[in-house]
């Protein structure tokens, strides 16, 4: 029996359904494992299939591929184990599965107790949650095999798995490995990216090495794998209750591979000190296997790594989630609506970011090789005006301050771009209204009308630029602004990816801030975003002389969103809402907070059919709107007409 064993975690760039790309890239992860002399390799949940299959997980043919795919990787395996995610059919139910390849052969599985059904997690739609304690055979393919939660021994070492969300419950599987003495806890995982979420998966991953004392490895998923999600990587590994190996965070790469050697020994003095740990001597059911564990020759491997701050991991996702979203929908770059203001200033600068880090990332030619569906010209200075064009659209209800603004903005990211007036078409549609009402249009009473109109004529023309440039057309809208509606349908709405929905206004102006003067070691700030910030956000669509800005026609960005986390975040009603205000902002009056706070919950329910219509949005944030991954809310309702009159 080895006293030390090398770990490692490996965390996979997949695609749902991508049958030969999945399969190649755990082989690389595997072979990448092999020359780092890994005896032990978890790999992401589900990465077989994708973990963004949805309903295609309710199809046979889905899990006869997957088990198709998993007889062709395990005898890759030979020498090595290895853990890696896949769907199973017992009993005409769906299950989530881990298979074990133990020296080149399937040898059981493990299935998941606990399903994530919260946030943007659907499971228990498509799966059955395993019950504890029960193994059952069945057969697999060609072969019959164990299912459930057995231990593995192998060569005399105890291997048990908790699945992604097997950890983050109170009542964990680990607590059972631990009475049964388990040496090496593994967990597949496909968790996606929130702020400070690292720090919670590091929290379970150590609490679950020091509390069970084993070795505890975590793998993950990577990049943007099926449009919303956003998967971080950085793999975890823990020993003696601590932090001991952590993989990069946000790579460009197909896979990255985090490993240790541990001291399978130093975890079982832990476990014999620990009198209060209650032993289990009959212990969970075993499946004893032998197994030639390497002699371990050399304790190198990675270090943790030092968290990032909010603004750091914010631009990395991001720019992670638009290059894969580029090349998994084969898009030939990107087009946007550059108005001057903050919402297209950050969608457009997120390009820029993307092209740094990609190259520091990967280089020029890996970067050709993962976009090979463009025609990329031979070195890196122009990539900018083929990956982004911008465009002004004026009317003369624009100021100097936002087309100075756009201009110098396109010029920083240096980019492709273009200035029109839209006036003509604005005249055209209201002459051509006024004839049919028999009257004029005014601003006293169509306002709305009129604003909306200006936004609207805007969207053809920067669709037929994205149609022949054959690129992703990125719409603007914040999630501040999806929260009351104050977005025109099919004006800064239009696109096929709304990248910063699920991100609030005031966080966004805070970050284009620290972009204009930080930004990070592979790509530097921009100092020509101070046009943007130096402006009080504005929509631009009354004439000059109202000075109109998005603050006095809603409420203070900051009201807004503290309004909207009560509401909508901690499902707080009108009264309870005004509350959280009053004591966040006691710098207003009473008067002010109700106000703001009828306004808020009247625009929040009458709204609900925009959020439905939005474009695929990145989550970022585990305060997301998105109806259609987060937060659901009926399209009509009262509208909490009894509670706003109570206030």
């Amino acid at each position: 029996m080895a006293d030390t064993i090398r770990v490692g975690a490996g965390c996979l760039n997949q695609i749902p359904l991508d049958w030969s790309g999945n399969r190649r890239r755990i082989l690389q992860s595997i072979s990448d494992a092999r020359d780092a002399h890994v005896s032990v390799l978890c790999l992401p949940e589900l990465a077989i299939t994708g973990y963004g299959c949805e309903d295609q997980f309710l199809s046979h043919e889905t899990a006869e591929r997957a088990w198709a795919s998993l007889v062709q990787i395990a005898p890759e395996t030979q020498g090595m184990v290895v853990a890696v995610g896949l769907p199973v059919w017992v009993k005409n139910a769906v299950y989530n599965a881990v298979a074990l390849l133990i020296d080149g052969e399937i040898k059981g599985l493990v299935a998941k107790k606990n399903l994530a059904g919260d946030g943007l997690h659907y499971e228990p739609r498509w799966f059955h949650a395993w019950p504890e304690g029960v193994i059952v055979d069945d057969k697999f393919g060609d072969l019959h095999l164990p299912i459930g939660d057995p231990i593995f021994k192998l060569g005399g070492i105890r291997i048990g798995l908790e699945v992604c969300e097997d950890a983050w419950v109170a009542d964990r599987p680990g607590r059972l490995f631990a009475a049964s003495g388990v040496d090496i806890i593994l967990n597949p995982s496909a968790s996606h990216f929130a702020f400070a979420k690292q720090e919670v998966r590091e929290q379970f991953v150590i609490e679950g090495s020091r509390a069970f004392g084993a070795v505890y490895v975590y793998a993950n998923l990577l990049g943007n794998e099926a449009g919303r999600a956003i998967y971080d990587g950085g793999g975890l590994i823990a020993s003696a209750g601590k932090i001991v190996a952590e993989g990069s965070r946000f790579s460009f790469h197909e896979t990255t591979l985090v490993h240790k050697t541990v001291d399978i020994e130093r975890n079982r003095l832990h476990q014999a000190r620990t009198v209060s740990r209650q032993i289990d001597v009959q212990g969970l059911s075993e499946i004893e296997l032998p197994f030639e564990w390497p002699k371990v020759t050399r304790w190198d491997g990675q270090e943790p790594v030092p968290p990032m701050s909010k603004d750091e991991e914010f631009t990395r996702a991001m720019a992670l989630a638009y290059f894969d979203y580029l090349r998994k929908s084969w898009s030939s770059g990107f087009v946007v609506s550059l108005s001057g203001g903050a919402d297209s200033a950050a969608v457009s600068t997120f390009v820029k970011v993307m092209l740094d880090l990609a190259l520091h990332d990967l280089g020029e030619e890996g970067v050709r090789n993962r976009l090979p569906h463009l025609d990329l010209p031979e070195g890196t200075a122009d990539w900018m005006k083929l990956f982004l064009f911008c465009a002004y659209q004026g009317t003369k209800n624009s100021g100097d301050t936002t087309r100075n603004a756009a201009r110098g903005v396109a010029q920083a990211l240096n980019c492709d771009y273009a200035e029109w007036e839209v006036d003509d078409l604005v005249e055209r549609y209201e002459n051509t209204i006024e004839t049919v009402l028999g009257r004029k249009l005014s601003w006293k009473k169509d306002d709305i009308t009129r604003q909306n109109i200006q936004a609207r004529v805007r969207a053809p023309g920067i669709w037929m630029f994205a149609n022949i440039r054959n690129a992703l057309l990125l719409a603007t809208s914040n999630r501040s602004e999806a929260a009351v509606g104050y977005a025109t349908m099919d004006g800064d709405t239009s696109g096929g990816l709304s990248p910063i929905a699920g991100i609030d206004k005031h966080y966004l102006r805070q970050w284009l801030r620290w972009m204009e003067t930080e930004g990070l070691p592979e790509s530097p700030p921009i100092p020509a975003l101070s046009h943007i910030n130096v402006q009080n956000p504005t929509a631009e669509l009354r004439p000059q002389k109202e000075k109109q800005t998005d603050e006095d026609d809603l409420m203070p960005y900051e009201v807004l969103d503290t309004l909207e986390r009560a509401a909508i975040r901690d499902k707080k009603g009108p009264a309870d809402a005004r509350k959280v205000i009053q004591i966040v902002h006691p710098e207003y009056s009473l008067e002010e907070h109700t106000a703001w706070t009828k306004k808020f919950y009247k625009l929040w329910c009458r709204n609900q059919w925009k959020r439905e219509r939005y474009a695929v949005a990145f989550h970022v944030d585990d305060q997301n709107l998105d109806p259609k991954s987060w937060c659901r809310f009926p399209v009509l309702s009262a509208g909490f007409a009894e509670e706003l009159a109570e206030l």
